[in-house]
C-alpha cells in the first residue's frame, strides 16, 4: 500500500485528491517526527490556497454522481471498507505509533472505537428512510426525505489521527456527501493510508480527499463556498474561531473544543477501583485525550489513602517507545512536552505537592525522544494554572473537597463541560450526580465515558460550539438536510380556477 508521494531526496507526505496522491504547488512543508526518537521522518506538504482549492474541487466534482448512487451501493462500499480495516488495522496502528507516539495497544484501541462508527454507518439506511402520509388532505400525500449536503470538511486533531476522523466521515459518506479531511500536520500519514483503503474498497475517486496543511488550508475550508459543513475537534480557542468563521460563511459547523475533566471519588467508593481508573484515564496516551481525567476530586477523609494508591500504581508504569512492551509513550512533539512540563513547574511554584514527578523519568527509548513521565500533583487548588488550564499531558491533579456538594459546585463552575465521572457504591448519589452535573458525558464508575457509536459524542459549555454532537443520530442529522414533498395527482376530469388560499380538507 503506497503511503507517500515519490521523492528522490526526502519522504514527502502529500495530499490526496481525485483518488490519487496530489503534490500541490506549494513549496511549504513541515517536519514530521517520530516522538520516541526525536528524528524527522518526513516532510508534510502545507497547502497554499491553490492546492486547497484543487482538493476541494475534486470533492465538488465527485458529489453529483455519489449523491445519486443508490443507498445499497453506498453501504456496500462501507461494508467493504469495514472488512479491509479489520484485516489491516495493525498497519494503521503502526503508522499512528510512529507519528503520534502512543503505544501500539492504544493505537489499536482508537482504531476499534472509530470502526464502531463505520459499522453504525453501514446501517444508516434506516435513519435515512424519511416518512410519508397518504391522503394528508384529499388526494394529497406528504413525504419527508433526507438528502446529503454536498462537499463537507473534517478538521481533526493530532491526538487521534484515525478515531476522530472516523467519528465523521463514515456517516458523511454513507449519507451521500463527499469529504475533505484536513488531518493534523503533526501526524498526517494515517489519513493517506485511510484514503488508499477507501479506494481499495471501491469508493469512487473524489468522494474522500485529504488536504494537508496549516491555517492556510483551514481558512480555505472555512471560507470556500463549495464546502457546506465543517466538523472540527481541537482546543477551545480554535473551536471558537472555526465556529464563528464557518457560520459567518453560511456553513453548518460542529466544533468540539477543549476539556477539563473531573472524577469525583466519594468516601464509599472502592478506592482500588478508583485508583486504577485514575491512572488509566489520566496517563493513557500520555494524557493527550480530550476525555482524559485531569482532576481527581477527593471527597472527605479518603484523600490521603487515595493519593497513596494512585502514587503506588503510577510509579509502576513503564515509560518508553510505543513499539516496545511499555505502558505509556512520549508526547507528540518537543514543544508540547516542554509546555506540559512547564505546568508542573508552575504547580510546584504555586505550592502544590508533587507526589510523583515525571520530569527526568527513566525511559525505555532513545534519549532524544519527547519524554515526560506520569505526574501526580496533590493539594491543587482551583486558582492554580495546573487546574485552570487544559494541559493535555500526563499530569493528574488531586483537588480535596469536604463534601459531595462542594465537588459538584467545583465541576459546574468550570468553563468546560466535556466529560466527568463519579466513583461510588451509592446508587442514589450516582443518580443525583448525573442529574445535577453540568457536563455532556457522564461516567458512573467509568472514568472515560466515551459513548458507543449509536449515541452521540459531545460536551457542554466551552467544550462544544454548535448544536449537534458527533456520530449517532445527531451525526446523521448534521450531514443531511430535510425536505418535505407535498404531492397531488389530479383526476383528469378536475379543472377550474380558485384563487382562494389552499385549505386542508
Amino acid at each position: 500500500m503506497t503511503l507517500l508521494a515519490p521523492s528522490t531526496r526526502v519522504r514527502t507526505i502529500a495530499h490526496w485528491a481525485g483518488g490519487k496522491h496530489f503534490p500541490g504547488g506549494s513549496d511549504r512543508t513541515a517536519p514530521v517526527t517520530n516522538p520516541a526518537t526525536g528524528q524527522v521522518t518526513g516532510q508534510v506538504a502545507l497547502a497554499d490556497v491553490a492546492a486547497a482549492r484543487a482538493v476541494i474541487d475534486a470533492a465538488v466534482a465527485a458529489f453529483p454522481d455519489w449523491r445519486d448512487t443508490s443507498l445499497a451501493k453506498r453501504t456496500a462500499v462501507l461494508f467493504s471498507f469495514r472488512e479491509l480495516l479489520n484485516a489491516r488495522k495493525e498497519e494503521l496502528a503502526a503508522i499512528i505509533t510512529a507519528e503520534h507516539g502512543k503505544v501500539l495497544s492504544d493505537a489499536l484501541g482508537e482504531i476499534s472505537r472509530g470502526q464502531e462508527v463505520v459499522e453504525f454507518a453501514c446501517g444508516i439506511s434506516h435513519l435515512l428512510k424519511g416518512g410519508m402520509t397518504e391522503n394528508a388532505s384529499t388526494n394529497v400525500d406528504v413525504a419527508s426525505i433526507r438528502q446529503p449536503l454536498g462537499p463537507v470538511a473534517v478538521i481533526s486533531p493530532f491526538n487521534f489521527p484515525a478515531m476522530v476522523p472516523m467519528w465523521f466521515f463514515p456517516i458523511a459518506i454513507a449519507a451521500g456527501n463527499t469529504v475533505v479531511l484536513k488531518p493534523s500536520e503533526k501526524d498526517p500519514s494515517a489519513a493517506l493510508w485511510i484514503a488508499d483503503l477507501w479506494a481499495e474498497a471501491g469508493l469512487p475517486a473524489g468522494v474522500f480527499n485529504v488536504l494537508q496543511g496549516d491555517k492556510v488550508a483551514v481558512d480555505e475550508l472555512l471560507t470556500n463556498k463549495a464546502i457546506k459543513a465543517i466538523s472540527f475537534v481541537g482546543s477551545t480557542p480554535i473551536a471558537q474561531y472555526v465556529y464563528s468563521t464557518g457560520t459567518l460563511h453560511g456553513k453548518r459547523v460542529q466544533a468540539l473544543g477543549g476539556a477539563k475533566n473531573h472524577a469525583v471519588i466519594l468516601p464509599d467508593a472502592d478506592l482500588d477501583l478508583a485508583a486504577d481508573a485514575m491512572v488509566n484515564a489520566g496517563f493513557g496516551s500520555a494524557g493527550e485525550r480530550c476525555m482524559a481525567i485531569s482532576a481527581a476530586v477527593a471527597v472527605g477523609p479518603i484523600a490521603d489513602e487515595l493519593v497513596a494508591k494512585i502514587a503506588q500504581r503510577t510509579t509502576s508504569l513503564k515509560i518508553g517507545d510505543g513499539t516496545r512492551n511499555t505502558d505509556m509513550g512520549p508526547l507528540v512533539t518537543k514543544a508540547h512536552r516542554d509546555k506540559v512540563a512547564s505546568y508542573i513547574d508552575a504547580g510546584e511554584a504555586d505550592g502544590a505537592t508533587i507526589v510523583v514527578d515525571g520530569r527526568g523519568t527513566q525511559v525505555d527509548g532513545e534519549a532524544e525522544g519527547f519524554w515526560l513521565g506520569p505526574t501526580l500533583i496533590d493539594n491543587v487548588t482551583p486558582e492554580m494554572s495546573v487546574y485552570t488550564d487544559e494541559i493535555f499531558g500526563p499530569v493528574l491533579s488531586v483537588v480535596r473537597v469536604k463534601s459531595y456538594e462542594d465537588a459538584v459546585a467545583l465541576i459546574n463552575s468550570n468553563p468546560y463541560g466535556n466529560g466527568t465521572a463519579i466513583f461510588t457504591n451509592d446508587g442514589g448519589a450516582a443518580r443525583r450526580f448525573q442529574n445535577e452535573v453540568e457536563v455532556g458525558m457522564v461516567g458512573i464508575n467509568v472514568p472515560i465515558p466515551v459513548p458507543t457509536a449509536y449515541y452521540s459524542f459531545g460536551g457542554w459549555k466551552s467544550s462544544l460550539f454548535g448544536d449537534t454532537h458527533a456520530h449517532g443520530t445527531e451525526g446523521v442529522g448534521f450531514f443531511t438536510r430535510g425536505k418535505v414533498v407535498t404531492t397531488r395527482w389530479l383526476d383528469p376530469s378536475h379543472g377550474g380556477i380558485n384563487l382562494g388560499f389552499p385549505q386542508n380538507h
